[in-house]
C-alpha cells in the first residue's frame, strides 16, 4: 500500500468556552519541511507538536495551523475584572489627590480603558487541560490527513498499475512482432546490397560471422527481459511496506534506461513509434511518483 504526500486534515475540539481548530495540509517534497502557526499562548507546546507531526508525516511540505475562537453560544469576549478593579482604585485615588469629582458613568469610563475587554484572540491565559486538548486536536487532524493520504494513495496505485500494464502490453504485443520483422529486413537489405556488387568476391563463412555479430548487437532480448523485471518489481513494491516513493522513482529511472536502449537499438520506424508510446506512459508514471510518500 502506498500513501500520497498530498493531503488535508482538520479537527475541531470544544474546550470550555473555546473552539480549538487544527488544520494540517501536506504537499510533495524530498524532505520533511514543517511549518507551524499557532496562538502565542500555545508556544510552549510547539516543540511537542512538531515532534508529533514529524514522527507521522516522514516526508513532504507540511503546514500546521492552530487557532481558537469562541464556542457557539459563548461570549466572544470577556471583561478583565481584575484590571478594571485596579483602574477604578487608581481613579478614586486620583480624584482625592486632585480634588476632582469621580466619574458619574463608571461603567462607560472603565470599559473604555485599555485591555478592559479581552477576546480569545489576545487572551494570554490558559486553562488547566487546555494544552492537552490542543495536542489531542492536532492528533485527530493528523489521522484525518493520513486517511486522505491513504485514499489518494489508492488512486495513485490504480493509476500506476494501469500504466505498467500499458507498457507491458506494448512490450509483449507490439515490440515482439516488429522485432522478428526487423531482423529479417536487416538480413534481406544486407544480402540485396551485397548482390549488387558485381565482381566482388568474399568469404561466405566470414560474412556469416560478421552478419551474426552485427545482428547480435541489435538484439534487444536482454533489454526486454530487464524491462519486464523492472515492471514486475515496480508492482511488487507498490504492495510492500511504506515510504516507497523514492524506491519507485529509482525503478522508474531503470525502466527509462531500458526503454531508451530499445529505441537506440530498434533501427525500425514502427518499433521506434512503440518506444515513444512506452516513454509517454513512463513519463506519466514519473510525474505521479513525485507525489508518493
Amino acid at each position: 500500500m502506498i500513501l500520497s504526500m498530498t493531503g488535508f486534515g482538520k479537527a475541531v475540539t470544544q474546550f470550555s468556552n473555546k473552539k480549538i481548530t487544527a488544520e494540517i495540509k501536506s504537499l510533495n517534497s524530498k524532505q520533511l519541511d514543517l511549518s507551524v502557526r499557532l496562538p502565542q499562548a500555545y508556544r510552549e507546546k510547539e516543540l511537542d507538536l512538531r515532534n508529533m507531526v514529524s514522527q507521522t508525516m516522514e516526508r513532504g511540505k507540511v503546514d500546521l495551523y492552530i487557532y481558537t475562537e469562541a464556542a457557539d453560544g459563548a461570549t466572544p469576549a470577556k471583561v478583565n475584572i481584575e484590571l478594571i478593579s485596579a483602574y477604578k482604585s487608581q481613579i478614586e485615588q486620583l480624584s482625592k489627590k486632585l480634588g476632582i469629582a469621580e466619574p458619574t458613568d463608571w461603567y462607560g469610563t472603565l470599559l473604555r480603558m485599555p485591555d478592559a475587554i479581552v477576546t480569545d484572540a489576545n487572551d494570554p491565559t490558559i486553562e488547566k487541560g487546555e494544552l492537552e486538548a490542543v495536542a489531542a486536536t492536532v492528533e485527530k487532524a493528523i489521522k484525518a490527513l493520513i486517511e486522505f493520504r491513504t485514499q489518494e494513495g489508492n488512486r495513485l496505485a490504480g493509476f500506476f498499475r494501469e500504466k505498467i500494464e500499458n507498457i507491458g502490453k506494448l512490450l509483449d504485443e507490439d515490440v515482439e512482432p516488429y522485432e522478428k520483422e526487423r531482423i529479417e529486413k536487416i538480413k534481406t537489405r544486407i544480402m540485396d546490397s551485397l548482390s549488387k556488387l558485381d565482381g566482388v568476391d568474399y568469404d561466405r563463412n566470414r560474412f556469416e560471422q560478421e552478419l551474426i555479430y552485427y545482428i547480435d548487437k541489435l538484439d534487444i532480448t536482454e533489454e526486454k527481459l530487464r524491462l519486464r523485471n523492472h515492471l514486475d518489481y515496480f508492482l511488487k513494491t507498490l504492495e510492500t511496506g511504506h515510504g516507497q516513493g523514492k524506491k519507485l522513482g529509482f525503478i522508474s529511472q531503470e525502466m527509462g534506461r531500458e526503454i531508451n536502449t530499445l529505441g537506440s537499438k530498434s533501427n525500425h520506424a514502427e518499433l521506434q513509434k512503440v518506444v515513444v508510446r512506452m516513454k509517454d506512459e513512463l513519463e506519466q508514471i514519473k510525474e505521479q511518483v513525485l507525489n508518493v510518500l
